[in-house]
């Protein structure tokens, strides 16, 4: 059996939506469907001009490592007057058109406990 998206619908009881979806939502079953989407995490090395397929442990390490070190050569403690910021000015955040409410603020919570304050959406780009 191969498991497949039959129906896509609002949730009825939802107190904001009464289960109605926007245009995004209501075509979700396309982006998931779509036979060019990614299945597995993919790397291009720097140098190169090729896309590798990773796995997702070494992906999320990868991107661990990454982040750990931009944020640690690019944290500001104090601005230029001597005000405590504790900000990151070297990594950023854009969500895209598709992503929840609920997975937007748990990555705006995630992003700012890093010192992230570049946080945008491609609905204002």
């Amino acid at each position: 059996v191969t498991p497949q998206v039959i129906h896509v619908e609002g949730d009825p009881d939802h107190p904001i939506n009464r289960g109605t979806l926007c245009p995004k939502g209501a075509s979700l079953e396309q982006d998931i469907l779509n036979e060019r989407r990614l299945m597995k995490p993919q790397v291009r090395r720097p140098g190169s001009d090729q896309w590798e397929d990773i796995s997702w442990d070494d992906a999320i390490g990868e991107i661990a490592r990454w982040v750990k070190k931009t944020r640690d050569q690019t944290f500001v403690e104090k601005d230029g007057q001597g005000r405590t910021v504790n900000r990151c000015e070297g990594i950023a955040w854009i969500g895209g058109c598709t992503d929840t409410n609920e997975f937007n603020y748990l990555v705006g919570k995630s992003m700012r406990s890093l010192g992230i304050c570049y946080l945008e959406t491609q609905a204002r780009v």
